[in-house]
């Protein structure tokens, strides 16, 4: 029997992302690179699929990024990718000596791609070096450890960005503006639907349904793309949330997570979000924006590689329109460059990753109540808007 796709496996697109290499290499390259020596350096700190498939070959397109250091605790595959990249012995780390890296004066940024219940442990660690952080979302399993992570940023005086791709990825940044100059009127419902086949057989999905690993199962790993979308289309954040879960335990997938979850956002414009996550149906990363004169369907929504967007008005589609090519992590680690630089905002700060691990924890309370209200105004207001810096062209 085949194997089900990963949500790694499924954001590529299942190939399109390869396909679309060239002219994502050739988009990317329409303006210069900086000479190497120029270029700020990244730590990647574990070297699963994320790592090899696309962090790593993004930073050879990069403009601003370059690969300075690996970090994991397999030393032959650390030194075997080392070696492939050209990166001399001295930049191959292990867990037991990561404290070393504060030594490592090629290394200002690290980019944390490890289980989420070892983000905060390897974060902290990393701002105690003195070096800037990169890290994958959710940003931690607990509000405790996100908090901490966040005040070791402000005790080191370093970046903490956290990697909300969708931030600088063309199509999505098309729908905000769209939305904020309201074509279409304005927005009256949103709905978002992230979800795949999770397995068993493959060792990453065995730590994303374990719970005191992954922190939320599906809701972490997938839904938390929907909890994020909802709040950057609108540029507003949700004051109320109720929730639902339907999980069968007899299934072995789901001894220790929710399997099966729906939520609504309720937001001060009036807008409604509804969302929905699972680790037990179709492959499917999509949202649909629904305004007064028209509707924005974006599916797939969050690929690697290969979204598109249709444009209902009328009642009439117009032909999708294809996301234009480009490298979504190189771009995303181009911009943390700058942010290191002092060249760009930051858009994706630690604080946006508390706002959806205190939205996730507040629908899980919700949905343990069978709907409940939660209240989910605590003042977090985006420091800054990705439709309003962001510029995909000069990325």
């Amino acid at each position: 029997m085949p194997s089900r796709p990963s949500r790694r496996d499924l954001i590529a697109a299942a190939g399109v992302a390869a396909a679309l290499a060239p002219a994502a290499a050739k988009a990317q390259a329409q303006e210069p690179a900086m000479p190497a020596s120029d270029k700020i350096g990244f730590a990647i700190v574990g070297l699963g699929k994320l790592s090899l498939n696309q962090l790593i070959p993004a930073l050879k397109i990069a403009k601003g990024a370059r690969l300075a250091a690996v970090v994991s605790g397999h030393p032959e595959k650390a030194k075997r990718v080392a070696a492939e990249n050209g990166l001399p012995a001295d930049a191959v780390y292990g867990y037991d000596d990561y404290d070393r890296i504060a030594k490592d004066p090629r290394i200002q940024v690290v980019y944390i791609v490890l289980p989420n219940s070892m983000h905060a442990e390897h974060t902290i660690k990393a701002f105690k070096a003195g070096k800037h952080v990169l890290c994958e979302k959710p940003m931690a399993t607990t509000l405790a450890d996100a908090e901490a992570m966040i005040a070791a940023a402000k005790a080191a005086d370093r970046h903490l960005m956290i990697a909300y791709r969708c931030h600088y990825e063309a199509q999505n940044l098309d729908v905000m503006r769209r939305l904020r100059t309201r074509s279409m009127g304005k927005v009256r419902q949103i709905n978002t639907t992230m979800g795949r086949q999770a397995d068993l057989s493959d060792p990453s999905d065995v730590w994303r349904l374990d719970g005191k690993m992954s922190g939320g199962g599906a809701l972490g790993d997938m839904g938390v793309y929907g909890v994020n979308a909802a709040r950057y289309l609108l540029n507003e954040e949700p004051v109320a949330v109720q929730a639902w879960a339907q999980t069968d335990r007899s299934d072995p997938r789901f001894k220790e997570t929710e399997d099966l979850i729906n939520w609504q956002f309720r937001f001060p414009s009036g807008v409604i979000a509804n969302g929905s996550t699972s680790f037990a149906y179709a492959p499917t990363m999509a949202f649909e924006v629904i305004c007064e004169q028209g509707r924005l369907v974006a599916d797939p929504a969050a690929f690697y590689g290969g979204n598109r967007l249709t444009v209902v008005k009328g009642g009439q589609a117009l032909p999708p329109v294809p996301a234009p090519a480009g490298d979504q992590f190189a771009r995303e680690m181009d911009w943390m460059a700058d942010v290191v630089r002092g060249k760009a905002p930051m858009v994706s700060p630690g604080e946006e990753g508390l706002q959806d691990m205190r939205l996730m924890q507040a629908i899980l309370e919700s949905a343990a109540k069978d709907g409940a209200t939660v209240k989910t105004d605590w003042g977090y207001r985006r420091a800054v808007d990705p439709a309003g810096v962001v510029d995909v062209a000069k990325a």
